[in-house]
Protein backbone atom coordinates (compact mmCIF):
# COMPACT_ATOMS: atom_id res chain seq x y z
CA UNK A 1 0.00 0.00 0.00
CA UNK A 2 3.08 2.24 -0.03
CA UNK A 3 1.67 4.16 -3.28
CA UNK A 4 -1.62 4.34 -1.74
CA UNK A 5 -0.44 6.19 1.58
CA UNK A 6 1.82 8.22 -0.12
CA UNK A 7 -0.78 9.24 -2.53
CA UNK A 8 -3.44 10.15 0.92
CA UNK A 9 0.22 11.97 2.85
CA UNK A 10 -0.09 14.51 -0.52
CA UNK A 11 -3.45 15.26 -0.49
CA UNK A 12 -3.46 16.50 2.50
CA UNK A 13 -0.28 18.71 2.31
CA UNK A 14 2.54 16.35 3.23
CA UNK A 15 5.67 15.06 2.21
CA UNK A 16 5.25 11.18 2.34
CA UNK A 17 8.71 9.05 3.39
CA UNK A 18 7.74 5.66 2.71
CA UNK A 19 9.58 2.74 3.69
CA UNK A 20 8.31 -1.01 3.73
CA UNK A 21 9.29 -2.95 7.06
CA UNK A 22 7.76 -6.09 6.23
CA UNK A 23 8.04 -8.94 3.62
CA UNK A 24 5.13 -11.73 3.33
CA UNK A 25 6.90 -15.51 2.91
CA UNK A 26 3.86 -17.74 2.19
CA UNK A 27 4.84 -21.66 3.60
CA UNK A 28 5.46 -24.02 1.04
CA UNK A 29 3.43 -26.92 1.47
CA UNK A 30 1.85 -26.29 4.23
CA UNK A 31 1.44 -29.22 6.71
CA UNK A 32 -0.94 -26.85 9.19
CA UNK A 33 -3.10 -26.43 6.11
CA UNK A 34 -3.40 -29.87 4.74
CA UNK A 35 -4.33 -31.29 8.62
CA UNK A 36 -6.59 -28.20 8.38
CA UNK A 37 -8.08 -29.63 5.08
CA UNK A 38 -8.40 -33.32 6.70
CA UNK A 39 -10.00 -31.79 9.54
CA UNK A 40 -12.46 -29.70 7.89
CA UNK A 41 -13.95 -32.31 5.32
CA UNK A 42 -13.84 -34.83 8.17
CA UNK A 43 -15.92 -32.23 10.17
CA UNK A 44 -13.47 -31.86 13.18
CA UNK A 45 -13.56 -28.34 13.02
CA UNK A 46 -16.47 -26.80 14.89
CA UNK A 47 -15.39 -23.02 14.56
CA UNK A 48 -12.53 -20.98 12.29
CA UNK A 49 -11.29 -17.51 13.08
CA UNK A 50 -10.36 -15.25 10.11
CA UNK A 51 -7.50 -12.74 11.33
CA UNK A 52 -6.55 -11.70 7.91
CA UNK A 53 -8.06 -11.21 4.39
CA UNK A 54 -4.98 -12.42 2.79
CA UNK A 55 -4.50 -15.01 5.04
CA UNK A 56 -8.09 -16.45 4.44
CA UNK A 57 -7.59 -15.93 0.37
CA UNK A 58 -4.43 -18.18 0.70
CA UNK A 59 -6.27 -20.55 3.15
CA UNK A 60 -9.09 -20.70 0.37
CA UNK A 61 -6.83 -21.12 -2.58
CA UNK A 62 -5.10 -24.05 -0.56
CA UNK A 63 -7.97 -25.63 -0.16
CA UNK A 64 -9.11 -25.54 -3.67
CA UNK A 65 -5.95 -27.15 -4.57
CA UNK A 66 -6.84 -30.12 -2.64
CA UNK A 67 -10.68 -30.61 -2.95
CA UNK A 68 -13.28 -29.32 -5.14
CA UNK A 69 -14.71 -26.01 -4.35
CA UNK A 70 -18.68 -27.20 -3.60
CA UNK A 71 -17.21 -29.75 -1.03
CA UNK A 72 -15.38 -27.48 0.74
CA UNK A 73 -18.33 -25.09 1.04
CA UNK A 74 -20.35 -27.78 2.08
CA UNK A 75 -17.77 -28.51 4.98
CA UNK A 76 -18.44 -24.79 5.52
CA UNK A 77 -21.67 -25.12 5.94
CA UNK A 78 -21.16 -27.17 9.59
CA UNK A 79 -18.74 -24.90 10.61
CA UNK A 80 -18.94 -21.51 12.56
CA UNK A 81 -16.48 -18.61 11.16
CA UNK A 82 -15.40 -15.70 12.67
CA UNK A 83 -14.19 -12.63 11.02
CA UNK A 84 -11.71 -10.34 12.63
CA UNK A 85 -12.94 -7.48 10.21
CA UNK A 86 -13.90 -5.76 6.73
CA UNK A 87 -10.76 -7.78 5.05
CA UNK A 88 -12.07 -11.32 5.88
CA UNK A 89 -15.38 -10.59 5.47
CA UNK A 90 -14.77 -9.47 2.07
CA UNK A 91 -12.43 -12.52 1.26
CA UNK A 92 -15.13 -14.84 2.54
CA UNK A 93 -17.71 -12.93 0.09
CA UNK A 94 -15.52 -13.21 -3.18
CA UNK A 95 -15.50 -16.95 -2.63
CA UNK A 96 -19.40 -17.21 -2.14
CA UNK A 97 -19.14 -17.87 2.00
CA UNK A 98 -20.06 -15.33 4.65
CA UNK A 99 -19.69 -14.76 8.45
CA UNK A 100 -21.08 -16.11 11.02
CA UNK A 101 -19.75 -13.40 13.53
CA UNK A 102 -18.05 -10.64 12.56
CA UNK A 103 -15.66 -8.77 14.98
CA UNK A 104 -16.74 -5.10 15.19
CA UNK A 105 -14.05 -2.19 15.45
CA UNK A 106 -11.36 -2.22 16.67
CA UNK A 107 -11.02 -5.48 15.46
CA UNK A 108 -8.48 -6.51 18.55
CA UNK A 109 -8.28 -10.07 19.40
CA UNK A 110 -9.88 -8.78 22.50
CA UNK A 111 -12.97 -7.91 20.69
CA UNK A 112 -12.98 -11.23 18.60
CA UNK A 113 -13.27 -13.10 22.11
CA UNK A 114 -15.77 -10.59 23.59
CA UNK A 115 -17.78 -11.32 20.37
CA UNK A 116 -17.25 -14.96 20.94
CA UNK A 117 -18.34 -14.63 24.47
CA UNK A 118 -21.37 -12.87 23.04
CA UNK A 119 -22.36 -15.62 20.72
CA UNK A 120 -21.75 -18.95 21.93
CA UNK A 121 -19.77 -20.27 24.62
CA UNK A 122 -16.48 -22.46 23.01
CA UNK A 123 -15.95 -24.33 25.70
CA UNK A 124 -15.47 -28.06 23.97
CA UNK A 125 -15.13 -26.52 20.22
CA UNK A 126 -12.74 -27.44 18.64
CA UNK A 127 -11.54 -23.54 16.94
CA UNK A 128 -9.08 -23.36 14.00
CA UNK A 129 -7.56 -19.93 14.07
CA UNK A 130 -6.20 -19.10 10.92
CA UNK A 131 -2.43 -16.94 11.77
CA UNK A 132 -1.18 -13.81 9.88
CA UNK A 133 2.60 -13.72 10.45
CA UNK A 134 3.12 -14.30 14.38
CA UNK A 135 0.95 -16.07 16.65
CA UNK A 136 -1.02 -14.41 18.99
CA UNK A 137 -0.55 -16.53 22.21
CA UNK A 138 -2.98 -14.21 23.92
CA UNK A 139 -5.57 -15.34 21.95
CA UNK A 140 -4.88 -18.72 22.02
CA UNK A 141 -4.73 -18.53 25.77
CA UNK A 142 -7.93 -16.79 26.06
CA UNK A 143 -9.57 -19.72 23.95
CA UNK A 144 -8.06 -22.55 25.98
CA UNK A 145 -9.14 -20.65 28.66
CA UNK A 146 -12.55 -20.91 27.71
CA UNK A 147 -12.25 -24.57 27.14
CA UNK A 148 -11.59 -24.55 23.62
CA UNK A 149 -9.34 -26.55 21.94
CA UNK A 150 -7.24 -24.38 19.62
CA UNK A 151 -5.53 -25.47 16.48
CA UNK A 152 -3.39 -23.23 15.00
CA UNK A 153 -3.54 -22.59 10.91
CA UNK A 154 0.03 -20.61 9.88
CA UNK A 155 -0.42 -19.20 6.71
CA UNK A 156 2.35 -17.35 6.02
CA UNK A 157 5.29 -15.21 8.13
CA UNK A 158 6.59 -11.98 8.25
CA UNK A 159 10.17 -11.04 7.22
CA UNK A 160 12.35 -8.25 6.90
CA UNK A 161 12.63 -6.54 3.16
CA UNK A 162 15.09 -8.20 1.16
CA UNK A 163 16.53 -4.49 0.38
CA UNK A 164 17.00 -2.61 3.83
CA UNK A 165 17.80 1.00 2.50
CA UNK A 166 14.73 3.06 2.29
CA UNK A 167 13.57 1.49 5.75
CA UNK A 168 17.56 2.75 6.71
CA UNK A 169 17.16 5.80 5.44
CA UNK A 170 14.10 6.85 6.86
CA UNK A 171 15.55 5.63 10.54
CA UNK A 172 18.16 8.05 9.79
CA UNK A 173 16.31 11.18 8.65
CA UNK A 174 14.05 10.49 12.26
CA UNK A 175 17.11 10.40 14.14
CA UNK A 176 18.44 13.81 12.16
CA UNK A 177 14.91 15.59 13.14
CA UNK A 178 13.74 15.36 9.50
CA UNK A 179 10.77 13.71 10.48
CA UNK A 180 7.55 15.17 12.13
CA UNK A 181 5.19 12.18 12.32
CA UNK A 182 5.34 8.47 12.43
CA UNK A 183 2.29 6.46 10.90
CA UNK A 184 2.55 2.59 12.12
CA UNK A 185 -0.16 0.27 10.15
CA UNK A 186 1.00 -2.53 11.14
CA UNK A 187 1.67 -4.36 14.82
CA UNK A 188 4.83 -6.43 13.21
CA UNK A 189 6.37 -3.29 11.56
CA UNK A 190 7.29 -2.50 15.26
CA UNK A 191 9.54 -5.75 15.40
CA UNK A 192 11.35 -4.82 12.65
CA UNK A 193 12.04 -1.23 13.13
CA UNK A 194 13.61 -1.98 16.02
CA UNK A 195 15.68 -5.04 15.15
CA UNK A 196 17.34 -2.74 12.26
CA UNK A 197 17.74 0.17 15.18
CA UNK A 198 19.29 -2.15 17.55
CA UNK A 199 21.67 -4.00 14.31
CA UNK A 200 22.96 -0.07 13.04
CA UNK A 201 23.73 0.51 17.51
CA UNK A 202 20.98 3.40 16.88
CA UNK A 203 18.82 2.55 19.88
CA UNK A 204 20.04 5.40 22.21
CA UNK A 205 19.42 8.40 19.53
CA UNK A 206 16.07 6.82 17.79
CA UNK A 207 14.83 6.82 21.46
CA UNK A 208 15.90 10.06 22.34
CA UNK A 209 13.78 11.57 18.82
CA UNK A 210 10.49 10.11 19.89
CA UNK A 211 9.42 12.64 22.44
CA UNK A 212 9.91 14.91 20.00
CA UNK A 213 7.73 13.86 17.06
CA UNK A 214 3.66 12.73 16.88
CA UNK A 215 3.61 8.57 16.91
CA UNK A 216 0.57 7.79 15.06
CA UNK A 217 -1.19 4.28 15.67
CA UNK A 218 -3.39 3.09 12.98
CA UNK A 219 -5.46 1.36 16.09
CA UNK A 220 -5.24 -1.09 19.30
CA UNK A 221 -3.03 -3.94 18.19
CA UNK A 222 -0.41 -1.70 16.77
CA UNK A 223 -0.67 0.36 19.66
CA UNK A 224 -0.32 -2.19 21.96
CA UNK A 225 3.21 -3.59 20.23
CA UNK A 226 4.39 0.11 20.24
CA UNK A 227 3.92 0.38 24.35
CA UNK A 228 5.81 -2.98 24.03
CA UNK A 229 8.78 -1.47 22.62
CA UNK A 230 8.47 1.82 24.98
CA UNK A 231 7.26 4.03 21.76
CA UNK A 232 4.78 6.42 22.91
CA UNK A 233 1.49 6.48 21.01
CA UNK A 234 0.22 9.88 20.63
CA UNK A 235 -2.70 9.17 18.26
CA UNK A 236 -5.21 6.39 17.39
CA UNK A 237 -7.77 7.71 14.38
CA UNK A 238 -12.11 6.92 15.44
CA UNK A 239 -11.30 4.20 12.94
CA UNK A 240 -8.54 1.54 12.21
CA UNK A 241 -8.39 2.48 8.55
CA UNK A 242 -5.39 4.58 6.62
CA UNK A 243 -7.40 6.69 5.23
CA UNK A 244 -8.97 7.84 8.45
CA UNK A 245 -5.93 7.49 10.05
CA UNK A 246 -3.45 10.06 7.57
CA UNK A 247 -6.94 12.58 7.23
CA UNK A 248 -7.02 12.49 11.17
CA UNK A 249 -3.83 12.96 11.50
CA UNK A 250 -3.13 15.95 8.97
CA UNK A 251 -5.90 17.78 11.07
CA UNK A 252 -4.32 17.52 14.49
CA UNK A 253 -0.69 17.02 13.64
CA UNK A 254 0.43 20.53 14.35
CA UNK A 255 -1.32 21.10 17.74
CA UNK A 256 0.25 17.82 18.75
CA UNK A 257 4.18 18.47 17.93
CA UNK A 258 3.21 21.80 19.87
CA UNK A 259 2.15 20.04 22.81
CA UNK A 260 5.26 17.47 22.91
CA UNK A 261 7.86 20.22 22.31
Amino acid sequence: MATEISRLIERYGGRPLVAPALREIPLDNNPAIQDFGVRLMEGRIDLLALLTGVGATTLFDCLKTHYSWSSVVAAFKHTAIIARGPKPVAALRAVGLQATVTVPEPNTWVDLVTALDQHRPVKGLRVAVQEYGVVNPDLVRALEQRGAEVFAVPIYRWALPEDLGPLRHALNEIIAGRVNVVLITNAAQMDHVMQVVEQDGQVEQFRATLDKLVIASIGPTASERLRHHGWPVDFEPSHPKMGILVKEVSEQASSMLDRKR
